[in-house]
């Protein structure tokens, strides 16, 4: 079997501190059922690469698994603590048993221990991770310090992390989907949730950098001559208010509605030749 070696990276104490070592008469790997291990409920990665479990199948079947699972024992059987890619190559290659290190561990060392072995593979997404340190915070009361020690991160960079489960869902599918870097998700932040979503198409349509989409947002944050005006406005008239709502979202840009004497004038913003042509073929049917 193929398997990637573990990348220290400086992730804090490491998989070796979490689990209780081998030592006198502390048992080393045993092969047990493959159907006697069920999945783990704390672990935090939730997509799993079709092409990439294939190929560990391919390898498996024809090598057996090389590098143990972690489990602890329960009363009907055993539970997964690490090695879930493992696990399911197995039982698509048609193996009957497994060998597995089994240690006694509670929630709180299962959770950690999932979360370290997966940012050590670099398998968890920027979301995946932040709903991991998110149940430690909620779930067993650690502080962003205490998280950053144990994966061996910055506390910025927990912090920033955590940040990402407040964004718009969609946001959040974009980029656990991979549609949608962590650095774009940042800098959508800078909207509100209701305009993160309206931004995003723009941002996926249009294939934006990171760079870019932080001069898009930078750019609908700004005040504009006469904005202070119009929102005051369109604040006290609900009906102008959920007008100009309904023209960001269909058109996916900043809209902007100012009633005069004799009308108003609807003024639309772009902020590249592409989200032009864009908006030409929106509003007119044809291409530019």
């Amino acid at each position: 079997m193929t398997v990637r070696p573990e990348r220290n990276q400086g992730l804090g104490r490491g998989l070796a501190a979490l689990i209780p070592q081998r030592s006198g008469g502390l048992p080393g790997p045993v092969e047990i059922a493959v159907d006697r291990v069920r999945p783990n409920p704390d672990q935090p990665r939730r997509r799993f690469a079709e092409a990439e479990l294939a190929t560990l199948t391919a390898s498996v079947r024809e090598h057996g698994v090389l590098q143990p699972i972690l489990v602890t024992e329960t009363v009907d059987g055993y539970l997964l603590v690490a090695g879930e890619r493992r696990l399911r190559a197995a039982v698509a290659a048609g193996l009957d048993r497994i060998p597995a290190v089994v240690r006694q561990l509670d929630d709180r060392s299962r959770l950690e221990i999932a979360l370290i072995e997966n940012l050590q593979r670099e398998d968890l997404s920027p979301i995946e991770a932040a709903t991991g340190f998110r149940r430690l915070i909620d779930d067993f009361g650690f502080t962003h310090e205490q998280i950053a020690e144990r994966v061996g991160r910055a506390r910025s960079t927990v912090a920033n992390t955590l940040r990402l489960l407040d964004l718009a869902s969609s946001v959040q599918t974009a980029v656990e989907d991979g549609r949608l870097t962590e650095g774009h998700a940042r800098a959508l932040g800078g909207l509100s949730v209701e305009h993160q979503e309206h931004v995003l198409g723009i941002v996926i349509d249009q294939d934006l950098s990171v760079r870019q989409t932080e001069e898009l947002v930078r750019r609908l944050r700004k005040p504009r001559p006469g904005t202070l005006e119009r929102s005051a406005e369109a604040r006290s008239d609900p009906d102008l208010e959920r007008v100009e709502e309904e023209l960001r979202r269909s058109l996916g840009t900043k809209v902007s509605l100012a009633r005069s004497r004799k009308g108003g004038r609807i003024v639309i913003e772009y902020y590249s030749d592409e989200e032009l042509g864009r908006l030409y073929e929106r509003l007119t049917g044809g291409t530019a």
